[in-house]
């Protein structure tokens, strides 16, 4: 018997702040909800939004799209499947409600729960989970759209309610299931002795205006000066040496007992890690390029994130790897040649190819596409070399060296197991008759792998190309591919 008397009072109150949207007057809102009602129809204002957050919000955008798009698939399938045929409750009567709002096509399934607001709150929990900034921006659409349901007059408020308390949980379900970027273990590395510099007062950054997409909250060098205002931050253009400003603000780092900073993509970060490396300072990288790999492995998501660690002056010590010409291709004593740094990949065969005509067309289409043009075309132009890999010859499609061991779903890393393992992760895709064949079926079930801790590559042709950390450059006849084991000192958030 309480049961129900409590039961009939919650409908009572349900019935009464629906009455009081209805009857309540809203000018500014009549010509936004009813369209932002429809807009949401079928999921389309949640898809659309998706592609716009994946196009311009790099890597943690297309993550933060995903997850939110499969978020609202979970909580639609939910809601159509079990939660309208459970409940069977009427849809309120619209006498109350102005004809202005109301919908010119009225559903015709149940009332509860909503599946707008499932969808809606779906949507923004999941790209919130993955990315606290995209979720900030996509949140107050997804409260219009909840709350348009009930102005418009097609739903009780508990309807909405509970909606959105479902599709929240379905973003949590998704969560359980295929974890976030930030949720995934940072690789264990050992800490290491850094200053720490209060408002950045020691931290001589350059930042690499040419890196990356066009920032959206912004110029970096603002951002960076905002959020560590003593630092000497530089700005490089197209027309400035990179390398050059570089090296001098190392020189003053050193001088001063502070840090080497670089905002910019991996190969920026490569270029600073050689420099921090030879004038023994300590490296800040902050994330400003498209994928930002190693900036991504350290926990450093944002130039936030980047200034915490310096001012806190928490560090660790991780591996360097380093690709050295040999014997006659140093043009020198075998040995001599100076090496060139790299802190995620190495590869030699197509992927230095794709890269190269990623970036020719990332400016006409954006990197995103472009990528995905460029494979299509590097498969179905390229062909395998032959290189001599420690003596034995081969002849590969790719040969791909990790700095560090990688989880990863084929040939491609997705996240590395340790930042100072002492280990090259290699990865070889072999040339065979049905050679455009086996590069598909290696990128989907893997490939060759190995863990070595110094590689010889030799035989290599003349005009090969290989590419380190994004970047493309001509490969030498004969190379050796090594590490130096916790030799750079990065700052990183706890």
């Amino acid at each position: 018997m309480e049961v129900v008397v409590v039961r009939r009072i919650l409908s009572a109150w349900d019935k009464e702040l629906f009455l009081n949207v209805a009857t309540r007057s809203w000018p500014a809102a009549e010509p936004v909800l009813p369209r932002l009602s429809r807009a949401a129809n079928h999921g389309l204002l949640w898809f659309g939004v998706a592609a716009g957050i994946a196009a311009v919000g790099g890597r943690t955008g297309r993550r933060a799209a995903l997850r939110g798009a499969g978020s609202l698939a979970v909580a639609s399938a939910v809601v159509n499947t079990i939660g309208k045929g459970a409940v069977r409750r009427n849809r309120p009567v619209l006498d109350s409600v102005p004809v202005i709002r109301r919908l010119s096509r009225q559903p015709g399934t149940t009332s509860f729960p909503s599946g707008h607001a499932a969808s809606a709150a779906a949507f923004a929990a999941g790209v919130a989970l993955e990315s606290p900034r995209w979720g900030a921006a996509v949140l107050p659409v997804a409260w219009s759209v909840a709350f348009s349901r009930i102005y418009t007059g097609v739903h009780y408020p508990s309807d909405v309610a509970a909606g959105m308390a479902l599709g929240a949980g379905a973003a949590l379900a998704v969560r359980g299931l295929v974890p976030t970027g930030r949720q995934l273990a940072v690789p264990p590395t050992p800490r290491a002795d850094a200053p720490a510099l209060p408002d950045g007062r020691g931290l001589f950054a350059v930042v690499n205006e040419v890196s990356g997409p066009p920032p959206l909250l912004g110029p970096p060098a603002e951002r960076l000066r905002g959020a560590l205002p003593e630092a000497v931050v530089e700005e490089c253009s197209e027309d400035d040496d990179l390398a050059e400003m570089l090296e001098k603000a190392a020189q003053q780092a050193a001088e001063a007992g502070g840090a080497l900073g670089i905002h910019g993509g991996d190969g920026s970060v490569s270029l600073a890690a050689s420099i921090a490396l030879r004038h023994g300072v300590p490296l800040l990288v902050s994330p400003g390029g498209t994928y930002n790999h190693f900036a991504l492995d350290l926990s450093i998501e944002s130039i936030d994130d980047a200034a915490r660690a310096v001012r806190e002056g928490t560090a660790i010590a991780v591996d360097v790897a380093r690709v050295t010409p040999t014997g006659a291709a140093a043009g020198k004593e075998a040995g001599a040649a100076e090496s060139t740094v790299f802190l995620n990949t190495f590869s030699i065969g197509v992927y230095p190819d794709l890269v190269r005509y990623r970036e020719r067309w990332s400016r006409r289409v954006g990197s995103w596409p472009a990528g995905v043009l460029a494979a299509l075309h590097v498969l179905r132009t390229s062909a395998p070399i032959d290189l001599e890999i420690n003596g034995r010859r081969h002849s590969v499609w790719m040969l791909f060296a990790g700095n560090g061991a990688y989880r990863s779903i084929g040939p491609a890393p997705l996240r590395r197991r340790a930042l100072s393992d002492g280990q090259l992760d290699v990865r070889i895709v072999p040339g065979s008759p049905y050679a455009r064949t086996r590069l598909l079926a290696a990128a989907l079930t893997g490939s060759t792998t190995a863990l070595l801790r110094r590689m010889r590559i030799g035989g290599v042709e003349p005009g090969t190309r290989l590419a380190f950390d994004g970047e493309v450059a001509p490969a030498p006849r004969e190379l050796v591919i090594d590490k130096a084991n916790e030799a750079l000192t990065v700052y990183r958030p706890l």
